[in-house]
């Protein structure tokens, strides 16, 4: 078994939860010392990428609905929805596993770690939301997260900095306010779930930190300077507060980043 083929396998699968099982797999094998690890060779997107199912409807993100606290429907809606989120999220971590290389293997072995945590939220929210009477791909979703991922397909310098260190660090400033709600509204299991999954993306987000300081370095590249650059050329969505300091400090912010949120 190699690992970046065996991704790249998962990443084409369009049933949601056959491809949680797939990463699961893979990750045991890896940790069981039974998958080698393949560095160098260049390999061409296949088309189909990423598989994904019929449902949910992808639609524009305002088109996506409100998502009350107030009703039942609201609840599983705002479930959903995170759903959708780590569902992309899988399906990201495994790209950036297959897509690049040239990388150490610890960049591997790393994103090998955030599509398996991921793919556990996906679980976990989709075994919730059968216990509110819906099912994964009852709602609309969008698909921002996906459409920044196949932008930065040409470089993984692009793909550090727009993709965790910038989308998925938006889930640090949202799961708190959000965790708050869902537990005002008495679904403690929803907010339990939060719990772990701020825990999780602080650790996936310092791995885009320090994968992109990383390259930074290598390339001979100022960070913030860079970042700033990236951001206009590949049109990513300007960053609006509030801002979770404390969750995106344990996340590798630099002080000097950090200063630009306050």
């Amino acid at each position: 078994m190699e690992l970046r083929a065996t991704a790249l396998h998962a990443l084409l699968d369009a049933d949601p939860a056959a491809k949680a099982r797939a990463v699961a797999a893979l990750s045991a094998a890896c940790k069981a010392g039974q998958v080698a690890i393949d560095t160098q060779t260049v390999m061409t997107a296949p088309a189909g990428i990423p598989g994904r199912p019929a449902r949910p409807e992808l639609v524009p993100p305002l088109q996506v609905g409100r998502r009350s606290m107030g009703t039942p429907e609201g609840r599983a809606m705002l479930v959903h929805a995170l759903a959708h989120i780590e569902f992309n999220a899988v399906n990201l971590a495994l790209d950036a596993l297959w897509r690049f290389d040239g990388m150490p293997e610890q960049y591997y072995l790393d994103w090998l770690l955030v599509a398996d945590e991921e793919a556990l939220h996906f679980t976990m929210l989709s075994d919730h939301l059968g216990t509110l009477g819906y099912a994964y791909g009852d709602f609309p979703g969008h698909d921002s997260l996906w459409e920044m991922v196949a932008k930065t397909s040409d470089d993984v310098l692009a793909r550090m900095a727009l993709v965790p260190r910038t989308l998925e660090a938006r889930g640090l400033d949202a799961i708190p306010p959000l965790r708050k709600k869902i537990a005002q509204a008495g679904d403690l299991a929803a907010a339990l779930i939060l719990d772990r999954l701020l825990v999780d993306e602080v650790g996936h987000v310092e791995i885009g930190n320090r994968w992109y300081l990383e390259l930074c370095l290598a390339r001979g590249l100022e960070p913030i300077a860079t970042y700033d650059e990236l951001t206009v050329r590949y049109k990513a969505p300007v960053l609006k507060g509030p801002f979770n300091i404390e969750g995106r400090r344990a996340a590798g912010f630099s002080e000097a980043e950090l200063e630009r949120y306050r």
